[in-house]
């Protein structure tokens, strides 16, 4: 490996950090080659990289196939995902109790039932024996589906005339209609 000095390793680092994907594992192989004799495990000591995705980058340089990410692979999958049944049930345990916006402003179905209510109801049904979610994912897949918990309010009519104002001209009181006084 050949001496570098100071700049020349931040040069190469800072390089290595606007850099993303295959595109940085690329460079990190081309510095590996070049610097640390194809070693991944020097490079990382002398970079400070991860030796996994430099040993990635150099496979892809010898092999010439570049390796996909599976960004999407990752994580938890959703409750609904990972059981398919579970929205069912759920349909059928809220929607006799929910009702829909008594203005039709939102496309929200208001429902009185908590989570914690759904998840009981879930939990002695024997086909969802054990991937019944917890109650604050209950709650989450609830509001996906667009539920929303508030108490069911009965619509009320619109009132005909607005409430008079001071400063409007109908809130002024009349003035007093005299009478004549008879005379005697």
């Amino acid at each position: 490996m050949s001496a570098l000095t100071e700049d020349v390793l931040q040069a190469i680092h800072s390089a290595s950090t606007l850099l993303t994907g295959y595109k940085r594992r690329q460079y990190q192989a081309e510095m590996a080659e070049k610097y640390c004799n194809g070693s991944a495990r020097l490079a990382e000591t002398t970079f400070g990289w991860g030796r996994a995705a430099v040993e990635t980058g150099l496979n892809e340089r010898r092999s010439g196939i570049r390796c996909l990410d599976a960004y999407g692979l990752r994580g938890r999958k959703k409750s609904e995902v990972a059981c398919p049944e579970l929205e069912d049930h759920i349909h059928r345990l809220v929607d006799p109790q929910a009702q829909a916006d008594p203005k039709f402003q939102t496309t929200f179905a208001y429902t009185r039932i908590t989570a914690q209510a759904v998840r009981e109801a879930l939990r002695t049904v024997p086909e969802l024996s054990g991937s019944v979610p917890g109650r604050q994912t209950v709650g989450r897949v609830l509001n996906r589906l667009g539920y929303r918990l508030r108490r069911v309010l009965k619509a009320r009519p619109e009132k005909k005339s607005p409430r008079p104002t001071r400063s409007s001209k109908a809130s002024e009181k009349p003035a007093p209609v005299r009478r004549p006084t008879p005379t005697p």
